[in-house]
Protein backbone atom coordinates (compact mmCIF):
# COMPACT_ATOMS: atom_id res chain seq x y z
CA UNK A 1 0.00 0.00 0.00
CA UNK A 2 2.90 2.41 1.21
CA UNK A 3 4.57 1.45 -1.86
CA UNK A 4 1.75 2.41 -4.63
CA UNK A 5 1.07 5.54 -2.78
CA UNK A 6 4.53 6.66 -3.30
CA UNK A 7 4.58 5.48 -6.83
CA UNK A 8 1.20 7.72 -7.67
CA UNK A 9 2.90 10.85 -6.10
CA UNK A 10 6.02 10.06 -8.47
CA UNK A 11 3.67 9.49 -11.14
CA UNK A 12 1.99 12.83 -10.40
CA UNK A 13 4.76 14.77 -9.87
CA UNK A 14 6.50 13.86 -12.79
CA UNK A 15 3.73 14.53 -15.23
CA UNK A 16 3.21 18.18 -13.77
CA UNK A 17 6.97 18.38 -14.15
CA UNK A 18 7.14 17.85 -17.73
CA UNK A 19 3.68 19.31 -18.95
CA UNK A 20 4.14 21.63 -21.69
CA UNK A 21 2.11 24.70 -22.44
CA UNK A 22 -0.53 25.48 -25.25
CA UNK A 23 0.23 27.76 -28.02
CA UNK A 24 -2.11 30.13 -26.85
CA UNK A 25 -1.84 33.46 -26.34
CA UNK A 26 -1.15 34.85 -22.71
CA UNK A 27 -3.69 35.91 -20.42
CA UNK A 28 -3.61 39.55 -19.44
CA UNK A 29 -4.21 40.10 -15.27
CA UNK A 30 -5.43 43.62 -16.30
CA UNK A 31 -5.25 45.62 -12.87
CA UNK A 32 -8.66 47.24 -11.55
CA UNK A 33 -6.36 50.85 -11.23
CA UNK A 34 -8.52 53.13 -13.28
CA UNK A 35 -6.14 55.85 -12.79
CA UNK A 36 -4.29 55.49 -16.47
CA UNK A 37 -5.27 56.88 -19.45
CA UNK A 38 -3.83 54.10 -22.00
CA UNK A 39 -4.22 50.20 -21.60
CA UNK A 40 -3.04 47.53 -23.77
CA UNK A 41 -5.36 44.94 -24.69
CA UNK A 42 -4.18 41.74 -26.40
CA UNK A 43 -5.23 39.97 -29.04
CA UNK A 44 -4.79 35.71 -29.75
CA UNK A 45 -2.36 37.09 -32.29
CA UNK A 46 1.80 36.71 -30.65
CA UNK A 47 2.39 40.34 -32.61
CA UNK A 48 -0.97 42.48 -32.29
CA UNK A 49 -2.09 44.32 -29.79
CA UNK A 50 -5.09 46.84 -29.01
CA UNK A 51 -4.38 50.45 -27.27
CA UNK A 52 -7.34 51.82 -25.39
CA UNK A 53 -7.61 55.43 -24.80
CA UNK A 54 -9.65 54.78 -21.71
CA UNK A 55 -10.61 58.29 -21.34
CA UNK A 56 -12.61 58.72 -24.66
CA UNK A 57 -12.33 55.67 -26.36
CA UNK A 58 -10.06 56.40 -29.30
CA UNK A 59 -8.01 52.86 -30.30
CA UNK A 60 -5.29 52.10 -32.37
CA UNK A 61 -3.79 48.55 -33.68
CA UNK A 62 0.12 47.78 -32.47
CA UNK A 63 2.10 44.94 -34.51
CA UNK A 64 5.67 44.46 -32.86
CA UNK A 65 8.32 42.16 -34.61
CA UNK A 66 12.05 41.56 -34.55
CA UNK A 67 12.94 43.15 -37.78
CA UNK A 68 11.50 47.09 -38.70
CA UNK A 69 8.96 46.89 -41.91
CA UNK A 70 6.86 44.88 -39.54
CA UNK A 71 6.59 46.85 -36.46
CA UNK A 72 4.20 49.55 -37.00
CA UNK A 73 0.66 51.14 -35.16
CA UNK A 74 -2.36 52.22 -37.04
CA UNK A 75 -5.71 54.06 -35.83
CA UNK A 76 -8.55 51.88 -35.41
CA UNK A 77 -10.34 54.55 -34.34
CA UNK A 78 -9.68 58.53 -33.58
CA UNK A 79 -12.93 59.64 -33.24
CA UNK A 80 -13.79 60.69 -29.43
CA UNK A 81 -16.36 58.39 -28.22
CA UNK A 82 -17.49 61.15 -25.30
CA UNK A 83 -16.84 65.21 -25.01
CA UNK A 84 -14.10 66.49 -23.55
CA UNK A 85 -15.89 67.13 -20.27
CA UNK A 86 -16.83 63.80 -19.76
CA UNK A 87 -13.84 62.41 -20.12
CA UNK A 88 -12.59 59.96 -17.39
CA UNK A 89 -9.76 57.83 -16.75
CA UNK A 90 -10.54 54.44 -16.91
CA UNK A 91 -13.96 55.32 -18.82
CA UNK A 92 -13.55 52.31 -21.44
CA UNK A 93 -12.67 49.16 -21.33
CA UNK A 94 -12.08 45.94 -23.95
CA UNK A 95 -13.50 42.60 -23.87
CA UNK A 96 -12.41 39.89 -25.95
CA UNK A 97 -15.26 37.65 -28.06
CA UNK A 98 -14.78 34.20 -29.20
CA UNK A 99 -14.01 35.32 -32.69
CA UNK A 100 -10.20 36.23 -32.74
CA UNK A 101 -10.44 39.46 -34.13
CA UNK A 102 -12.86 41.06 -32.44
CA UNK A 103 -13.51 42.89 -28.81
CA UNK A 104 -16.51 44.58 -27.40
CA UNK A 105 -15.38 48.08 -26.41
CA UNK A 106 -17.86 49.26 -23.64
CA UNK A 107 -18.16 52.54 -22.11
CA UNK A 108 -18.56 51.50 -18.65
CA UNK A 109 -20.22 54.61 -17.54
CA UNK A 110 -23.52 55.02 -19.60
CA UNK A 111 -23.36 50.89 -20.87
CA UNK A 112 -22.90 51.95 -24.40
CA UNK A 113 -20.86 49.23 -26.49
CA UNK A 114 -19.05 49.02 -29.79
CA UNK A 115 -17.73 45.93 -31.62
CA UNK A 116 -14.39 46.50 -32.80
CA UNK A 117 -12.48 44.33 -35.68
CA UNK A 118 -9.24 44.43 -36.21
CA UNK A 119 -7.01 43.31 -38.95
CA UNK A 120 -3.69 43.16 -40.76
CA UNK A 121 -5.61 44.33 -43.93
CA UNK A 122 -7.17 48.19 -43.49
CA UNK A 123 -10.33 46.98 -45.54
CA UNK A 124 -11.30 44.75 -42.98
CA UNK A 125 -10.48 46.98 -39.69
CA UNK A 126 -13.73 48.19 -38.00
CA UNK A 127 -15.57 49.76 -34.80
CA UNK A 128 -19.42 49.63 -34.59
CA UNK A 129 -22.02 50.89 -32.29
CA UNK A 130 -24.26 48.17 -31.12
CA UNK A 131 -27.55 49.03 -30.30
Amino acid sequence: MKARLITLIFVLFATTSFAQSTSEAPRQNISTDSTVVYRLFATRNTYNFIKLNTRNGQMSQIQWGTESKYRFETTLSDISLVTKEEEKNGRFFLYPTTNAYNFILLDQIDGRAWQVQWSIDEKDRMVLRIY
